[in-house]
Order: structure tokens, then C-alpha cells, then sequence
């Protein structure tokens, strides 16, 4: 059985590398790359970007970082949205690898 992936939308990349950090702390897990997202309607957002942070590794330690890290996220700007896919199918871990980061 392959890893569990966490993933944790955030209000901006402050908030995202806060949350990476308390998820690590929180439970035995990686962080993958970061992903953004910047929204049609940014403007009216309190901060124009959305950045996910991607946590992998036992679904318990997954799902205790993404807790961390929601909370941590909060604290900062909030979050968007969460989720814990236990067992990710081959081509779910396929699209885990794609990152919006190194593109302007």
C-alpha cells in the first residue's frame, strides 16, 4: 500500500509554509512540492493566492498534519479547503507531481 497524501489550501504562502512546518511537527511526514492557484476572483479575496500545501505518510500521521497544519493556517490568513486521500490511486500520484510554482 502506497502513502497517504494530505492536501491543505491556504491563504497565501506565509500561512502555507506555517502549516508545512506545524504538519511536520505534528506527525512523521514529507512535504511535497507546493502548489498555487490564483483565483478569477483574487481581488476580492484577503490574499490573491492560494497555495496547497501536499503532506505524505501513514494516514494517521497525515491526517494529524493536516490538523496541525489547518490550525497553524488559521492563525495566519485561513484556509480554503482540506483533505486526506488514504490510499491514492497511480494516476492521483501522477497529478501529486504537477506544481503551478515554477509557472508565472
Amino acid at each position: 500500500m502506497g502513502e497517504a497524501i494530505g492536501m491543505l489550501e491556504v491563504f497565501g504562502l506565509t500561512a502555507a509554509f506555517a502549516a508545512a512546518d506545524a504538519g511536520c511537527k505534528a506527525g512523521n511526514v514529507r512535504i511535497e512540492t507546493f502548489d498555487k492557484n490564483k483565483p478569477a476572483n483574487a481581488d476580492s479575496l484577503p490574499i490573491p493566492l492560494i497555495v496547497m500545501v501536499k503532506y505524505r505518510g501513514s494516514v494517521e500521521d497525515v491526517r494529524a498534519a493536516v490538523e496541525a497544519g489547518e490550525e497553524a493556517a488559521k492563525a495566519i490568513s485561513g484556509v480554503v479547503a482540506k483533505h486526506v486521500i488514504p490510499r491514492p490511486e497511480p494516476d492521483t500520484e501522477k497529478m501529486m507531481k504537477l506544481s503551478g510554482l515554477d509557472k508565472n
